[in-house]
Formats: C-alpha cells, structure tokens, sequence
C-alpha cells in the first residue's frame, strides 16, 4: 500500500555572489572559487514512496526534458541504486526556477530529490555521502545537500560554511538559454584568475569571470544588466543569464522591479544563508 504524499519540499535557487575560474584540470574540468548564497525563489517537490521501484514524475519539465537528462530521475535512481532500495516514488515538480538561467534550478531539484528521499525511504545516509552521490549528478548538487552558504573550490565541490550579508536581490532573467558547457569550452574564457585566500575573497569587490564573454555572446544579458547596473551594484549569476543587483532594503528592490521595461522578466527575493530544504528537512 502506498504511503502518504509529503509535500511542499523546497528547492531553492542560489546566486554566486562571486565566480572566479582559476585554472583547468586535466580531465577537463576547470578549478573555481565561488560563493554560493540561497534565495527564497524555489521549486517544490512532492513525494509519494510506492512500495513497487518505478519512480515517476509528473510535471509540465518531463514533456520538455528527456528522461536520461532529467536530474530528479537521475538522483532519485542513483539514491534507490546505492541504497539497493526495494521501493519506489511518485514525484511531482512546480517548477517556478528558468531553466538554463545560473540560478542552479536542475542540481537544486536533485538535491532535493536526494534529501528527501533519504529521509522518505528512512536510508539515514549522511549529508556527506549524499553530496557524493549528488556530486555525480552535477557540480553544483553538493552545495545545495550542505544547505549553508559556502565559499566553494575545486569544482565546486570543497565547501567552507560562511555567513555573507543576507541582502535582497533584484534578479532579471533574460529570455536566452546559456549553455554552461558551451562557455566553459569557449577559448575566450579566462582560466587564470589567481587563487586567494578566503578572508581576502570576502573582503574584496566581487566579480564573475564568465560575464564578459556571457555579455558579447548574448545581448539580452548586456541589456538586462546595462539597465540593472543603473540601481544598484550589479552582475551575472553562474554562467548566466541571470543577473542580480544588491539591494539592502527590500522596499527599494521592488522600487526598481516597479520600473523594469517590459520586454524584461524579473523577480525580488531574499539572500539566506541557510537553506530552505534544512527547514524542511527538520519538519515531518
């Protein structure tokens, strides 16, 4: 018999409040140092165990995405796979994140995935050993299992708790699809911002490496952003498209989302330090 659905499991979007690439390994990969912030603009997931190991999902994304690219199925299956769990789930997703925008909306839906499901299908694994298997998922997915702003190096991956200023933001998004990978294989792309220290990371104006080239590739950032930057401290999130502004009032945020021209999309939310999912995660 299946069990009761748990609802309402949020997957929160994050900004990086700065990304600096600082070399390729040779796999591939490149080497970052970034910081990762939560806002509270989420999807939300629900889930229903099943007792059969068919894991399903419903939401308007599984007619868009294929199912072999799709993160929710993937980590839920990798979960029900290392666990060599004998049930199943019905999932469904309210996707309110744009895809492709640098908000993190794919690896936060599979860390979610991850999240609850452990504690669904009562495997106890640890935060840790979920982030491993998130980490096979996306570079991005560990992150969002930790559930703590971070400062990250590597490939994201190595993550240090901090507590950046909680700001509001004013995020645009663009109507453009970046591909990461498609930046991350651009020659144009600076590999070799020198690595610093945490404490000196925190203290200093913060940048995005991938900004200028997202910039002259796809002019509806340059737009988004030549008009943002007009408000407030201004810059790209991830690879794009996405860009925020930082705002200490909140009043003052909506103020500038009041006067967004028309042809533009955007959004307030709040910076938060500890994630949404953690909140959830200490609910039944």
């Amino acid at each position: 018999m299946n069990t009761a659905i748990s609802s309402n499991w949020p997957a929160p979007a994050k900004l990086n409040l700065f990304l600096h690439i600082t070399g390729q390994r040779a796999d591939g990969y490149h080497e970052l140092q970034t910081l990762f912030q939560f806002i509270d603009h989420c999807d939300y997931l629900d889930f229903q165990p099943t007792n059969n190991k068919q894991i399903s999902l419903h939401s308007e994304l599984s007619k868009v995405v294929a199912e072999k690219d799709n993160l929710i199925l993937k980590a839920a299956k990798s979960l029900q796979e290392y666990s060599d769990y004998q049930g199943g789930a019905e999932i469904w997703l309210r996707k309110n994140l744009p895809m492709g925008g640098g908000l993190g909306g794919g690896s936060s839906d599979a860390a979610t995935t991850l999240v609850a499901l452990n504690k669904l299908w009562k495997l106890n694994l640890s935060a840790d050993k979920l982030a491993q298997i998130g980490l096979q998922l996306g570079a991005d997915v560990p992150v969002f299992i930790n559930g703590f702003a971070a400062f990250a190096e590597g490939v994201g991956e190595q993550l240090i708790n901090v507590k950046p200023a909680e700001l509001y933001y004013l995020v645009i998004v663009p109507k453009v699809h970046v591909s990461t990978q498609a930046i991350f294989q651009d020659p144009n792309l600076p590999r070799n911002t020198p690595k610093l220290d945490i404490n000196s990371l925190m203290q200093q104006n913060w940048s995005n490496d991938c900004q200028k080239l997202v910039t002259l590739k796809h002019p509806q950032v340059a737009n988004a952003l030549g008009w943002l930057v007009e408000y407030a401290p201004s810059r790209m999130t991830g690879t794009g498209a996405c860009v925020f502004g930082e705002f200490k009032q909140q009043q003052t945020a909506l103020d500038a989302l009041a006067q967004l021209p028309s042809t533009m999309n955007g959004f307030v939310a709040k910076g938060l330090n500890q994630s949404p999912l953690m909140t959830r995660l200490s609910q039944n």
